[in-house]
């Protein structure tokens, strides 16, 4: 029998197919389901190969999907090699005029995950040149009241959260939530992400109290949305924890990490990352309420998840070296407590530099073992 050419209606139903798939793979991967979700890109983006051929800019928003998944999963190099080839492909192919919105939308996004990956792998310079590109490309192309702008000023200000840059990532948060209230309805998620975010960013800046309320709307968004048990919800629970942490509300907040801590085993396995992170802040609240053994247990399990997740010279490493340092230096185990906060120290300042508030309080820790003094205090990831 002979072969038939693909008909522009088969096409469209194989392209209407893979975006089903697509859609299905992302709500597995939210879930915590990657092997089933990671399945599902697959055969989309060989759908859409098969419709379109390997090299079509339809296939980039398949491997967008593909690699989002691999995130999820922990598997970061597989994601940022298909990042890449669907920034490729994105950025080499030729589009039609009636496309090119569509195209750059998408560009934009890639833009974004490339750069919130090299965010997540402690690699700021890279992060910072993908993510200020996006916002660029998205004000140029898109107009700057685009909500893909308010989603590239949340994923720069994220970046600048991280590397101590607080009024510039207070001021691209309030940009981006003044443009999607002005678009989104208000149980809309990206409003969870935003106020999520400007709560953390006030957990970082010290002002727990100013934290609150950005946060407990942050969870009562996405539960209501999402339900109690969802990977999100537990983030942002997680999130909400350790701000009362801050004010010393721990018989709030260690309910709450427990919560969390039971939605991520479950969503990702023991081992994933989200589960180091809550261990770590967990153990810190176990320390400051008198539960020594069980601290350093907790401490000890974060750094390996976080050591094989991330490596061993990542940033995040040092904030569980320093809150393990205080535990010994409170423990009266100064030469201990002196290796890890200068490991710690190390990494803080190899990543962000000597003046970031995070490295000067462990600087600040140090100097106080070296004192004798008892005035160290933990750090939050």
């Amino acid at each position: 029998m002979k072969s038939q050419a693909l008909t522009p209606m088969s096409a469209a139903a194989i392209a209407r197919r893979a975006t089903a798939l697509r859609t299905r793979a992302d709500l597995l991967r939210a879930k915590g389901r990657c092997e089933a979700a990671r399945e599902l890109a697959r055969n989309a983006i060989a759908l859409v190969e098969t419709a379109f051929g390997r090299t079509h800019v339809a296939v980039a928003e398949q491997l967008d999907t593909l690699a989002s998944i691999e995130e999820t999963a922990g598997r970061r190099g597989h994601a940022q090699k298909h990042y890449l080839r669907a920034l490729d492909l994105v950025e080499n192919s030729p589009v039609d005029d009636d496309a090119a919105l569509d195209v750059a939308r998408v560009r934009v996004q890639l833009l974004r995950h490339l750069g919130s990956l090299h965010t997540s792998l402690g690699e700021y310079a890279e992060a910072e040149t993908r993510l200020c590109a996006a916002l660029e490309l998205a004000q140029r192309k898109l107009g700057r009241d685009d909500i893909e702008c308010a989603t590239a000023c949340n994923d720069l200000g994220v970046l600048y959260k991280f590397t101590g840059r607080f009024a510039e990532a207070s001021r691209l948060y309030r940009r981006a939530l003044t443009l999607a209230e002005a678009q989104l309805s208000d149980d809309d998620p990206m409003l969870a992400v935003l106020y999520h975010n400007l709560g953390g960013l006030e957990h970082a800046r010290g002002r727990f109290r100013e934290g609150e309320p950005f946060a407990r709307r942050s969870v009562e968004i996405r539960e209501r949305a999402l339900g109690r048990d969802h990977p999100d919800v537990a983030a942002d629970v997680a999130a909400l924890a350790a701000i009362l942490d801050g004010q010393e509300r721990f018989a709030e907040s260690e309910p709450m990490y427990e919560r969390a801590l039971a939605v991520f085993e479950k969503s990702f396995g023991k081992d994933h990352y989200e589960v180091g992170m809550t261990l770590g802040n967990l153990a810190a609240v176990y320390h400051a309420t008198g539960r020594v053994e069980e601290a350093e247990r907790a401490y000890l399990r974060s750094l390996a998840i976080k050591r094989k997740e991330l490596g061993a010279r990542h940033p995040d490493l040092a904030f569980t070296l320093n809150n393990l340092a205080y535990l010994h230096q409170t423990e009266g185990r100064p030469r201990r407590a002196a290796v890890l906060y200068g490991r710690a120290l190390a990494l803080f300042e190899a990543a962000f530099g000597r003046a970031h508030p995070s490295t000067l309080a462990c600087r600040a820790n140090l100097d106080a073992l070296k004192h004798g003094a008892r005035t160290a205090h933990d750090e939050r990831s």
